[in-house]
């Protein structure tokens, strides 16, 4: 049977969130935001292993008490300048674990309200998949496309249109070719595109956001207060 390993890249160093300290280091109720991004991985009876991708020179990982999640997580410092090389970089360095059938799951490292269920779901509904897949919600909200000015162009229609997320779910054969042929892109799913599949798209819901601005963070903290 087919193992399911998790990949959390990160190495990044969340510039958009104006923050000195990475966003994936911020407190959320006395814990780093990434703490719950890894504990609903490693909480996953499902998934057998969960590599957390760190840059070379990252000052914060060893002030955390990682242990307390178990030895399913493993750190790893081979963290890149892109997201994909970081990925990269990861695959590689597991190659003597994984098979070329395994599934790898992808997932942000500000992504901290990552439910079981669709955690579940994903992995349940890509089990028999040929390509694999990702979470992701339908487009609710009017598009518009703005020019240079920030003035409307044009309504987009939101038809058949989603919105990404994560994890994303595909063989780690499938995904190291695709990635190696397709470094420019942005998430998994763009570089299983490009190399001429179609993923299957595994419907969640918003709570399960990612942390880009100081708004996303209070938001998050009240789902993660919520559910417990």
């Amino acid at each position: 049977m087919s193992c399911h390993y998790a990949i959390v890249p990160a190495a990044g160093s969340g510039s958009r969130f104006g923050s000195d300290v990475p966003k994936q280091y911020l407190q959320i109720s006395g814990q780093p935001l990434i703490h719950y991004t890894l504990a609903a991985l490693c909480r996953c009876e499902r998934i057998d292993r969960v590599w957390v991708v760190l840059s070379p020179e990252d000052q914060w990982w060893d002030t955390y008490e990682s242990t307390r999640l178990g030895a399913k997580l493993q750190a790893v410092f081979c963290g890149g300048a892109t997201r994909a090389e970081s990925v990269s970089n990861c695959l590689a360095a597991a190659a003597n674990v994984l098979n070329d059938d395994d599934w790898v799951l992808v997932h942000d490292a500000v992504r901290p309200c990552l439910s079981q269920a669709m955690l579940t779901t994903l992995i349940d509904e890509l089990a028999d998949d040929q390509i694999g897949g990702i979470l992701a919600v339908p487009v609710a909200d009017t598009l518009k496309r703005a020019d240079a000015d920030q003035r409307v162009v044009s309504t987009e229609a939101r038809e058949r249109l989603w919105q990404a997320q994560t994890p994303q779910m595909f063989r780690y054969g499938l995904l190291c070719k695709a990635l190696a042929e397709n470094p420019e892109v942005t998430d998994e799913a763009a570089a299983i595109e490009a190399a001429g599949y179609k993923p299957r798209l595994v419907r969640a819901d918003s709570t399960n956001l990612k942390v880009t601005f100081p708004a996303d963070l209070r938001l998050a903290t009240l789902i993660l207060q919520e559910r417990r």
